[in-house]
């Protein structure tokens, strides 16, 4: 049973070949960037294994993104960075991240489906709320922009080890507020997040005491 095919098959019907599935990962982090990803899959293409990213473990999200690049008609990965998603708001920079996929995707979609993102005038689209549990093309969108966005953040990791990026990926746990506390602000924190202000003006705070 094709569950996650359905809203594809309606737009197949309504006469859409190139039909591109958006979604971003890593809207909830406190240090990092965005990651958007689009995918076209050719016109009935089905894996049920393809599913929501976070219904998925790691590892089989680590091999599905290999089977979606390999049997995708086309995809865009875009990474949004610190200072867009500040400048924008994540929001924002999560339509900004879909518009860039569907401009710059090799072949050119003539509808997309989103997870819950309406984006505007820019193609006609269907948003879905959690889209990418519904739909395949949203959800293999979702384990490309999150398994490209693990790894960033495992890279990181390495760059500043005092954080546990490889653990938390930049999200607001307790271990990563207290070492953002504990060791300050770094380039990749997302200065417009309430955590990361409150640790600025800690270390501005000190200065002035200075």
């Amino acid at each position: 049973m094709c569950e996650r095919l359905a809203y594809e098959q309606k737009a197949y019907e309504a006469g859409y070949k190139h039909i591109i599935g958006l979604d971003e990962a890593g809207r909830g982090p406190m240090a990092g960037p965005l990651v958007v990803a689009g995918v076209i899959f050719p016109e009935g293409y089905y894996d049920e294994r393809i599913n929501d990213s976070k219904k998925l473990t790691e590892k089989k999200r680590e091999a599905l993104f290999d089977v979606i690049k390999e049997h995708a008609l086309a995809y865009y990965i875009q990474i949004m960075s610190v200072e867009e998603v500040d400048e924008l708001n994540v929001y924002q920079a999560s339509k900004e991240g879909m518009i860039r996929c569907i401009e710059k995707i090799d072949v050119k979609p003539d509808f997309a489906l989103t997870d819950a993102m309406p984006i505007g005038s820019v193609l006609l689209h269907e948003a879905i709320v959690k889209g990418d549990g519904k739909s395949i093309s949203i959800g293999a969108a979702s384990i490309l922009a999150k398994v490209t966005r693990d790894h960033i953040m495992i890279e990181y990791a390495k760059q500043y080890p005092e954080y546990g990026f490889e653990k938390h990926k930049g999200y607001p746990t307790k271990a990563h507020k207290e070492a953002l506390q504990k060791y300050g602000v770094t380039p990749i924190h997302r200065k417009s997040f309430g955590p990361v202000q409150e640790a600025l003006h800690k270390q501005l705070n000190i200065f002035d005491d200075l």
